[in-house]
């Protein structure tokens, strides 16, 4: 499974990037992505018409979704661990790193420090 970041979420449904459009629809067609609720939650933040909000809100609902039983703890924990916050990854991603360990997910980001940090600890 993919856990898709907020960054790629945004590319995607701005419609504007043919690759990622394309690699997107597979996944989801294939049912390889995980939503994960802090992504969810920051496209919640950009959301700018009634559309856009049926839009997040179905992929939310039909999505399947990991566990995220104390999930902002364990975030903390990991990245107290590494270190993460002084290499400016902030405790959201540091939540999207905690699922994809947990899950054992691939991570799809557009962010260079949260893609630098997963590809570091993965491979711890």
């Amino acid at each position: 499974m993919i856990l898709v970041d907020t960054s790629v979420w945004i590319e995607f449904l701005k419609g504007k990037t043919p690759e990622i459009a394309d690699t997107m629809v597979l996944e989801l067609k294939n049912r390889n992505v995980v939503a994960a609720s802090p992504v969810f939650g920051e496209l919640w933040q950009g959301v700018k018409n009634d559309r856009e909000k049926s839009i997040i809100d179905t992929y939310w609902r039909n999505l399947p979704k990991e566990d995220e039983t104390e999930l902002f703890i364990e975030a903390g924990k990991l990245s107290n661990q590494y270190r993460l916050f002084s290499k400016g990854i902030g405790l959201i991603d540091c939540a999207l790193l905690s699922l994809i360990l947990k899950g054992n997910h691939h991570l799809w980001t557009l962010d260079k420090k949260l893609a630098t940090a997963a590809m570091e600890i993965v491979e711890l």
